[in-house]
C-alpha cells in the first residue's frame, strides 16, 4: 500500500496490434506469422517490448487467432518472458482503432500505454526506450515515434505547426499535394497517457468505405481537448519500416541479416563478404571463425570458435565444434564436434553427430547416423542409419544399403575397421573390429573381429590368400 501523500506507481502495458490478415501479402499465413531472419516478424516486437519492462503485455489477434497466439506463446517460452500476456480478440477488422477500443479493459489496468504494430520488426529497443523516457518526462498526453524518409510513400505525414507542434497525422490517401511532400512519417509506435487515450477512443468515428476506425485520429482529437503531443524523430529511419508485402518483406529480411552480419562481426567474427552472407537472428558464431562467401546460416546454428565455413556452405540449425572446416556443403539439424573435416560437397543430414576430428569428404551423404572420433568418410559413400565407431577408414564408393523397401535397418562398423572401395553393407550388418571388407564386397552378414571379407556374397579370406 503507497504512504499517504505519495502519489501510486506509474505502470505502463505495452499493446501489440496483430490482428490484420495482411491482404497485400497474399497469402494464407498472418502477416505477423512471416518470418524475417528465421522467425515470425511478431517475435523482433515481442521481444522489445519485454525488455521495455511492462508491467503486462497484451496481443490483438483477429485473423488466424489460434495460430498467432500459438505462436507468441512458443517465442514466450524460447526467450523466457515471463511476463503476463493477454490475448485481445478483434471481433471485425475494423481498424487499428478498433483494435485499441477491443483492449480497454487491458488498457485500463495501467497509467500508461505503449501501442506497436505487429509487423514493423525492424524498430529497436534504444528507439522506443528514448520515446517512453521522453514521453514520460515532457508529461505528454501523447508521443509518437516519427522518421524522415527519402522515400515516404504508403506512410501517414505527421503535420506540425510553424512552432514545431504536433498537429496530427495526415494519411497519404487523403493528404493535399502540399502535405503528400512531407518527408516526416508516422511509424505506427505510440505512447499515451490511458486516460486520455480513452477519452479520445470515445470520440473517434469511422471512416472509408468499410468503417473503419482509425488510432491515428486520436491524436487531433487529445490536442483539440488541451492535451499535449509530442514526437521523438528516429536517428534510425529504417526502423519504421513497416511490411505489407513480399517487397518490403524483402527489404526487413535484407536489414535484419546486415543487422546480424555486424552483431557477429563486432564479437570477434569475420566475414569475408556481408552481402552474399546470410544469418538469421538465432545463430552464434564464436571468435576467430571465419564466414566466406555465399554461406547461408539458418535457425538456431550455432559455430564454435576459429572455424571456417564456406564458401557455398548451408547450415540449418547444425551445431558445430571448435576448430571446423565446412566446405561447399550442406549441414542440418545435426552435431559436428570439435576439429572435423566437412566437404567439398558432403550432406549430412538430421540426427547425424560426426566426430570429433572426423573426416566426411567430396560427394559423401551421412543420414541419421554416427561418425567416431578420427573416423573417415572421405568420398563418394552413403552413410545411412550407422553407427562408425573411431579410426575407421570407409572407402569411395561405400553404400548402407539400409532399406529393405519397408523398413530401415542399423549398420554397425566397430573401432579400427578397413571398409574397401565399393563395399555394400546389406543392413543390418555389424563389421567387427580391425576388420577388412575387400574392394566391390557385398556384405550380408556380420563380420566378426579382424576378420577379412571378400566377393559377392562377401566370405572370410584366409592369410594365405585362399577363401576360408
Amino acid at each position: 500500500m503507497n504512504r499517504i501523500g505519495r502519489k501510486p506507481a506509474r505502470s505502463t502495458g505495452v499493446l501489440i496490434l496483430a490482428a490484420g490478415q495482411g491482404t497485400r501479402m497474399e497469402s494464407a499465413l498472418p502477416k505477423v506469422l512471416h518470418p524475417v531472419g528465421g522467425r515470425p516478424m511478431i517475435y523482433y516486437i515481442l521481444r522489445v517490448a519485454n525488455a521495455l519492462k511492462p508491467a503486462a503485455i497484451g496481443v490483438v489477434v483477429g485473423h488466424e487467432a489460434q495460430a498467432v497466439k500459438d505462436e507468441v506463446l512458443q517465442i514466450a517460452k524460447d526467450c523466457g518472458i515471463v511476463r503476463p500476456i493477454q490475448f485481445i480478440q478483434q471481433k471485425k477488422p475494423l481498424g487499428s482503432g478498433n483494435a485499441v477500443v477491443e483492449s480497454i479493459p487491458f488498457l485500463r489496468k495501467a497509467t500508461g500505454a505503449m501501442v506497436l504494430c505487429g509487423d514493423t520488426p525492424l524498430l529497436t529497443y534504444e528507439s522506443l526506450a528514448s520515446l517512453q523516457r521522453i514521453h514520460e518526462e515532457q508529461k505528454a498526453q501523447a508521443t509518437l515515434l516519427t522518421a524522415r524518409l527519402v522515400h515516404p510513400k504508403g506512410y501517414g505525414r505527421i503535420l506540425r505547426s510553424p512552432t514545431g507542434d504536433v498537429l496530427r497525422i495526415v494519411e497519404e490517401s487523403v493528404a493535399t499535394p502540399k502535405e503528400a511532400a512531407i518527408n516526416e512519417v508516422n511509424s505506427g509506435a505510440y505512447c499515451f497517457e490511458v486516460a486520455a487515450l480513452l477519452a479520445g477512443l470515445g470520440e473517434i468515428g469511422a471512416k472509408g468505405p468499410k468503417a473503419e476506425h482509425f488510432l491515428t485520429d486520436i491524436l487531433e482529437l487529445v490536442r483539440n481537448k488541451g492535451g499535449r503531443i509530442n514526437a521523438h524523430l528516429s536517428s534510425t529511419p529504417e526502423e519504421v519500416l513497416g511490411i505489407n508485402n513480399r517487397v518490403q518483406l524483402a527489404t526487413a529480411e535484407r536489414i535484419i541479416n546486415r543487422r546480424m552480419l555486424e552483431r557477429l562481426m563486432l564479437s570477434g567474427v569475420t566475414v569475408l563478404d556481408p552481402s552474399s552472407t546470410h544469418a538469421d537472428a538465432d545463430v552464434e558464431v564464436g571468435q576467430d571463425s571465419v564466414i566466406e562467401p555465399f554461406t547461408v546460416l539458418r535457425g538456431r546454428t550455432k559455430i564454435g570458435t576459429r572455424c571456417r565455413v564456406g564458401p557455398f556452405c548451408f547450415l540449418e540449425n547444425a551445431q558445430v565444434g571448435n576448430e571446423c572446416d565446412i566446405r561447399l556443403s550442406q549441414v542440418r539439424d545435426c552435431r559436428i564436434l570439435e576439429k572435423c573435416s566437412i566437404g567439398p560437397y558432403s550432406n549430412i543430414r538430421p540426427e547425424c553427430v560426426i566426430g570429433p576430428r572426423a573426416k566426411v569428404g567430396n560427394f559423401s551423404e551421412v543420414k541419421a547416423s554416427r561418425v567416431g572420433f578420427g573416423s573417415k568418410v572421405p568420398h563418394l559413400s552413403y552413410i545411412g542409419d550407422a553407427e562408425i565407431r573411431e579410426d575407421v577408414n570407409v572407402g569411395a564408393g561405400t553404400v548402407t544399403c539400409n532399406y529393405d523397401g519397408k523398413q530401415k535397418h542399423k549398420t554397425t562398423i566397430e573401432a579400427g575397421a578397413f571398409i574397401g572401395s565399393g563395399t555394400m553393407l546389406v543392413a543390418p550388418v555389424r563389421v567387427g573390429k580391425k576388420a577388412v571388407t575387400g574392394a566391390g564386397a557385398v556384405v550380408t552378414r556380420d563380420v566378426a573381429d579382424g576378420t577379412t571379407v571378400v566377393g559377392v556374397p562377401a566370405r572370410p579370406f584366409a592369410r594365405n590368400g585362399a577363401k576360408a
